[in-house]
This record gives structure tokens, C-alpha cells and sequence, in this order.
């Protein structure tokens, strides 16, 4: 939907000059279609994540993994990272 338009260079120049990022970005990928990038597709896919199907619905939808690297908890982006059960799951 063209949320992010640009390359990762001038996505880059835009974050640091109007807001001062200086820490690394990570680059722009997709998250559905045909172009999928394979962390969104072990994301989304329970025959490979082992746990649940899920498909990406918004900005800041929230994706739980844990130490060992397995998917926990799949959490919609209207729940805030803040809330009650984000915290709870970071505090365990």
C-alpha cells in the first residue's frame, strides 16, 4: 500500500536527517505476496513455524519468539506493546 515508498538509501536519509537516527535500519521486505521474505514466510506458515498460521494485517503487528528461536504468540497491531500480556510474556 506504499506506506514506505523509496529505497532502503533514502528511507535511510530520511529517518536520520528529520529525525536523527544514527543506529542501523533494517531494509525494507515484504510481508505477503509473491515476493514474501522468508522470515514472514516461517512467520505466517505453521507447517513452518510448527505453531500457527497467520496472515500480516497491519503496521505493528507483533510477532513473540522466544530465546530458542520458535514462535510463541502471534499479537494484532492494535494491542500495544505495552499492554498487560506483552509485558507478562517479556517479564517470564
Amino acid at each position: 500500500m506504499n506506506q514506505e515508498p523509496g529505497t532502503a538509501g533514502e528511507i535511510r536519509k530520511f529517518c536520520s536527517d528529520n529525525y536523527g537516527v544514527t543506529f542501523p535500519i533494517m531494509e525494507k521486505i515484504s510481508v505477503k505476496g509473491d515476493d514474501m521474505h522468508p522470515v514472514y514466510q516461517w512467520l505466517t506458515s505453521k507447517s513452518k513455524n510448527g505453531v500457527k498460521d497467520s496472515d500480516v494485517s497491519w503496521n505493528f503487528q507483533k510477532y513473540l519468539i522466544d530465546e530458542k528461536g520458535n514462535l510463541i504468540e502471534v499479537i494484532p497491531p492494535k494491542e500495544k506493546p505495552t499492554s498487560d500480556k506483552v509485558i507478562a510474556w517479556i517479564s517470564e
